[in-house]
């Protein structure tokens, strides 16, 4: 799957992690930027593709795009508030 252009302010590796801890390294990236930038997070988590977009959801933040690689997902999250 081709990406569309999201260019992220910072870049997450999750790979070869499980549930909960992408989520926690998220919220704690996330966290740094700056309001308007965006996060990149690669995940081989099969259950990130839950877990990702519902805790932006709850965070409120905004998820522009998930991309399915051969063997990992990668989530971009533009940072709202």
């Amino acid at each position: 799957m081709e990406k569309r252009g999201n260019k992220p302010d910072e870049v997450l590796d999750c790979r070869k992690l499980s549930c909960p801890v992408p989520v926690l390294k998220t919220k704690h990236a996330i966290s740094k930027l700056e309001i308007g930038g965006i996060l990149e997070v690669i995940c081989t988590d099969p259950g990130s593709v839950k877990d990702i977009p519902a805790w932006a959801k709850q965070s409120g933040q905004e998820l522009l795009e998930i991309v399915h690689e051969d063997s990992h997902y990668e989530f971009f999250i533009k940072k709202i508030k």
